[in-house]
């Protein structure tokens, strides 16, 4: 452990200790790796303040979320921690970065790409960009269901393996 400032935690540590708490709902990704951990930063005298965005404001895992990144620092002895929650600006699958991409991607759910799509493309049942397969790599996918297994999610079906899959949809 990098000692920080009066024998607390240097920052970069509490970074690596947060990346090891999963997301509830995709366990394979942890809250840093999917974004939603913005800042990390000592105030005086000496409480830790750790910002999180949301997934959306809705989401039923926040509380959830900040209970498991309390407990994470509280078993490396830091008592002194304030969560504060930031709504703006609002979290966007952009924040995914490239590690979580490629677990999403390893945990059978295509990642969303780097840009936010046209959302009426796909009202209209497809995506602005094809979403390649997580299994097999083929672009020849297609949506079924706007809603997947949560609501970030949609459901497509790959046409050369035939099996279906989660697509995070970007937002």
């Amino acid at each position: 452990m990098r000692g920080g400032a009066q024998g607390r935690p240097s920052v970069e540590d509490v970074w690596g200790w947060l990346a090891e708490v999963p997301d509830p709902e995709i366990p394979v990704v942890s809250v840093v790796d999917l974004g939603i951990v913005r800042e990390v930063r000592w105030d005086e005298p000496g409480e830790l303040v750790v910002t999180v965005t949301p997934t959306y404001s809705g989401c039923p895992a926040t509380e959830l979320i900040a209970a498991e990144i309390r407990e994470s620092l509280a078993r490396r002895g830091l008592a002194r921690v304030r969560l504060e929650t930031r709504l703006a600006p609002a979290w966007t699958t952009d924040w995914i970065t490239e590690r979580g991409r490629a677990q999403l991607r390893g945990y059978g759910i295509a990642p969303p790409g780097w840009k936010v799509v046209d959302a009426s493309a796909l009202l209209r049942g497809r995506a602005a960009d094809p979403v390649a397969c997580p299994r097999c790599g083929s672009a020849r996918t297609r949506l079924t269901s706007r809603f997947g297994s949560t609501p970030c999610k949609a459901l497509y079906r790959c046409d050369d393996c035939l099996e279906p899959f989660d697509y995070f949809k970007p937002h």
